[in-house]
């Protein structure tokens, strides 16, 4: 007998097709976000759960699952979403998507420290304007060149990051759990704490995971040590940013711009970033190509497949 699944939300086409063909599917035709209700009640009788990042799957939640679920699936490298140590109590594995979604979100990294940097978003409501005049000064930028980088997390997604960096001839500087060997360094320069990471930052990238330590790493003390005048981005997650902090510093130019993807509470977020023209953001892009979208959906699916044909998985996170 096949086994049942549920999945959250709409995936395309062909990722779709091939988890119809493996077992017998529930899907979300209309890409709706389910209710803690509603996820309860479709996931009656399904052995598993693929998951997305919209949905809070919190100790309430994993409580009121039947006891057939067996693996939740994470369509995402981030598992923030699920209680994963609830989860385990409940006898529920819980994986993730990592390494396929790793240079997609370096790409969206570097975006947002050229748009941040050169002043993207004056730029594009200057053309909409169509009233610009250009001028020696004109929406004069920081250049990249020469500048130091301040990678906080240097894992997959950093280290492509640097990378990238490096060939716009930045100076790469970092902060990990743990440092890296010296050819994994490649000539990158470890710093100790953050207080040393953040003062030689001319321009940070946040690339860390989410955890108890991480949450609001970047606040009214933390933003301090910066030098003025710096730049910072974010790919990881919204909960690294106090915004308050963050919208102050804007505002005082301690802080020349941001360039953000993740939020706390998105799709809503603080509604002062959308009144700052030093704010350059996105809707939560990091993964959102073609290529890498059908990756993670394949990835979470044979995470799913790998479970119940050896009752274990390479990529589980509890």
């Amino acid at each position: 007998m096949k086994k049942k699944i549920l999945i959250t939300r709409k995936l395309l086409r062909s990722n779709e097709d091939r988890a119809s063909k493996l077992w017998d599917v529930k899907l979300n035709l209309n890409d709706e976000i389910y209710s803690s209700k509603k996820l309860i009640e479709l996931s009656q009788g399904c052995d598993g759960i693929l998951s997305s990042l919209t949905e809070k799957i919190d100790e309430k939640i994993l409580s009121s699952l039947p006891k057939s679920i067996k693996i939740i699936s994470n369509f995402a490298v981030g598992f923030g979403n699920v209680d994963v140590e609830a989860a385990k109590k409940r006898n529920i594995i819980v994986t993730n998507t990592p390494d396929v979604l790793t240079d997609a979100t370096a790409e969206i990294a570097m975006l947002l420290i050229l748009g941040a940097c050169r002043r993207a978003n004056e730029g594009i409501n200057w053309v909409k304007k169509e009233n610009w005049k250009w001028s020696a000064d004109f929406l004069i930028g920081k250049q990249l060149t020469g500048s130091r980088l301040g990678i906080l997390g240097m894992g997959r997604i950093g280290r492509a990051v640097a990378k990238i960096a490096k060939s716009f001839g930045m100076e790469i500087h970092y902060r990990n759990r743990k440092r890296l060997s010296p050819d994994v360094e490649n000539g990158a320069k470890y710093h100790d704490s953050i207080k040393s990471l953040f003062s030689v930052s001319d321009v940070l990238s946040i690339c860390c995971p989410a955890t108890k330590e991480t949450k609001d790493i970047i606040n009214k003390e933390t933003l301090e040590y910066f030098p003025t005048g710096a730049i910072i981005t974010n790919v990881a997650r919204g909960d690294m940013i106090d915004d308050e902090a963050m919208v102050q510093a804007l505002i005082n130019r301690k802080i020349y711009a941001v360039g953000l993807d993740v939020y706390k509470g998105e799709p809503k977020i603080h509604r002062e970033y959308l009144k700052q023209p030093n704010a350059f953001i996105l809707p939560h892009l990091g993964s959102a190509t073609k290529k890498t979208r059908t990756a993670m959906a394949d990835l979470a699916i044979s995470n799913i497949e790998e479970f119940f044909d050896t009752g274990k998985c390479k990529n589980t996170v509890n």
